[in-house]
């Protein structure tokens, strides 16, 4: 199968392009500086250098590489909560959700793309008491930082979901943790192992469709679905 992976030089991405790449899928994945290409190549992914907030650009490199399937790794954050630059990166994350995800999905239409799957959250739940599953309200009346964050998750999912044509498939992560994350071990519930993370996506490529929430058993979210029509595992780890 032919793949269009955008963002694979991210913690998800590096390894979720190694998975695709020992599974005999053929793999183009973006990244945004060739001083990226070596890590790639390394892998048996083709590399294209582009700016996804060029729109023909992007558009020319996924009709180029011919792909069966988009997916979405795409993230713009460089500062972690509590840090000084957390709210900037917050704002370049919704922008990259928001005109990047637009730029994509509009670029996979184009190429006659019939499917894709992207990466979302899991905890932007409206606030509220027990397990939450994929039918449930998403927190649109927050405000400050989270309200970029929902902004932005909104803006993906609906661009994924209902561009016509296309099968779409979202991907709600916990928490991420793991080498290459914020966290070395599991934060606050709901978080899943990077390498878990991958795998999802990786499952993803070939089944389902519609939301599923991505991250280990906890008492906030419910990750049931996925488990039960992906086959999701959250102790996958890659060797």
């Amino acid at each position: 199968m032919r793949i269009f992976l955008a963002g694979a030089t991210g913690a998800v991405g590096r390894r979720l392009a190694s998975l695709l790449c020992h599974a005999g899928h053929e793999v183009t994945g973006t990244t945004r500086t060739a001083a990226k290409i070596p890590l790639l190549r390394e892998v048996g992914v083709v590399p294209v250098v582009v700016d996804v907030f060029d729109a023909g650009a992007l558009a020319g490199a996924v009709v180029a590489a011919r792909p069966d399937i988009v997916i979405h790794q795409l993230t713009d954050l460089l500062s972690g909560p509590g840090t000084p630059g957390y709210p900037a990166a917050q704002e370049a994350n919704r922008r990259m959700r928001i005109e990047g995800t637009g730029n994509l999905m509009q670029a996979a239409k184009i190429a006659g793309v019939r499917r894709a799957v992207a990466q979302s959250i899991a905890f932007v739940y409206a606030p509220g008491n027990g397990m939450r599953d994929e039918g449930d309200p998403l927190d649109l009346a927050a405000d400050d930082v989270r309200a970029l964050t929902v902004q932005g998750i909104v803006a993906l999912e609906h661009e994924v979901l209902a561009t016509a044509g296309i099968d779409g498939v979202v991907l709600r992560y916990g928490y991420f943790y793991g080498p290459d994350t914020w966290y070395e071990l599991p934060p606050k519930p709901p978080s899943v192992h990077i390498d878990a993370a991958a795998h999802a996506a990786f499952l993803a490529v070939t089944q389902g469709s519609g939301v599923y929430n991505i991250a280990e058993d906890c008492d906030v979210v419910s990750s049931a679905k996925a488990k039960r029509e992906l086959g999701f595992d959250p102790s996958f780890r890659m060797n």
